[in-house]
């Protein structure tokens, strides 16, 4: 299994990160866009069953190693028995905090292993430190904090958020750069663009980009790069209340 897999062993910093965000981008998906799944598959009457994220950016729920001690750190096990007997919110943002202690056992296990020295390690740290964690992305708390440095540090900007790409009011989070005044001042464009620099995208936790179209659902305000929710520009146009696909889960599960 991919998540276990013995073969894949990053020897630099560079490579350990690479890791630790493809992991990591594999468990803020099983935890945001793909919760209805994940909800199935922790079924409380199997054994206990642990939430692995992949470096290719995938998730998958299984069983533990066999082996004694593992290959490599192990999740944290038993998250299904708690899914029936907690509130769905407050069980995803358990599963997130046991996910990222887990994201940091197995990238400074890989710098145990290869002999990583301070420096190296400080490095690695500081370069994840940069991310937001999974409970902070699964909670909204990252969104918050840049709500939060964005009001104090421009209290004008609610002027200038229409003319911000995917920050426009009618409909919200669907207008694209393309669709801008070609004339508009510069200098608003650029404080803009600082304001929501730091916003992170609900599906991966990346950061908002100047050249990636956006949107924001209209039901937990969450926004996310149109390619993590395979939402194109076009196709926003003709929606009027865009709900994300962990808001459409929830509705769909009885």
């Amino acid at each position: 299994m991919e998540g276990r897999a013995t073969q894949y062993n990053p020897r630099t910093v560079e490579e350990v990160f690479r890791d630790f965000k493809g992991r990591r981008a594999g468990l803020i998906k099983a935890l945001t866009t793909d919760v209805g799944d994940l909800y199935n598959q922790c079924d409380p009457e199997k054994e206990n069953l642990c939430l692995y994220g992949l470096p290719s950016e995938q998730w998958e729920v299984n069983l533990p190693a066999e082996e004694v001690p593992p290959e490599l750190p192990e999740p944290v096990l038993g998250i299904n028995f708690a899914r029936d007997g907690m509130e769905e919110k407050d069980w995803l943002s358990l599963v997130a905090v046991h996910s990222d202690a887990w994201l940091l056992a197995i990238a400074f296990y890989f710098g145990a292993r290869f002999g990583f020295d301070k420096a190296d390690r400080k490095r690695l740290f500081n370069m994840i430190n940069e991310l937001p964690t999974v409970f902070e992305i699964v909670t909204g708390a990252a969104k918050k904090q840049v709500k939060e440095k964005s009001s104090v540090s421009n209290h004008s900007s609610s002027k200038s958020k229409s003319n911000s790409k995917a920050r426009a009011s009618e409909p919200q989070g669907r207008q694209t750069k393309a669709m801008q005044p070609k004339d508009e001042d510069d200098e608003l464009v650029e404080q803009d663009e600082d304001e929501h620099g730091d916003t992170l995208c609900g599906a991966c936790g990346e950061n908002y980009g100047n050249d990636e179209f956006w949107i924001c659902c209209d039901v937990c305000e969450k926004w996310f790069h149109g390619k993590c929710v395979k939402i194109t520009p076009a196709r926003a146009e003709h929606i009027k209340q865009y709900k994300c696909p962990s808001c459409t889960n929830k509705r769909a599960r009885p």
